[in-house]
């Protein structure tokens, strides 16, 4: 199954970039770089007509529950964008901000204070 067909199905691109952020701001984790790099990757699938990412890549690099969340925005936006804003209300409901802890220790380097993990 392509997802090259994804970006037609958003009402509109303020839709598209509430499922973005969602993406970005509670999936996306640096601290597993890998699976980061292809939630990005799907990240940018969603507004471009050619192939960044496919769902096998997608399958083998997103862990258990995101995985099954990128499939459930996948059928949201075949199905119409009032399943998409569903989507959006229920991850960010069940998933916190995630904390971009590269930004928190280059920020910590530039005060010059010490770069030691982040509690």
């Amino acid at each position: 199954m392509t997802l090259t067909d994804l970006s037609l199905g958003f009402r509109d691109p303020d839709q598209r970039r509430c499922a973005q952020a969602v993406i970005h701001n509670r999936l996306a984790d640096d601290r597993d770089q890998q699976e980061c790099r292809y939630l990005m990757r799907f990240w940018w699938q969603l507004c471009v007509p050619y192939r960044e990412v496919t769902l096998d890549q997608l399958r083998e690099n997103v862990g258990g529950p995101k995985l099954r969340l990128v499939e459930e925005l996948i059928e949201a936006v075949r199905t119409s964008p009032e399943a998409i804003d569903e989507w959006i209300d229920a991850v960010e409901n069940a998933f916190p901000v995630v904390q971009d802890r590269g930004f928190e220790a280059q920020v910590r380097l530039n005060s010059g204070l010490s770069a030691g993990p982040t509690p």
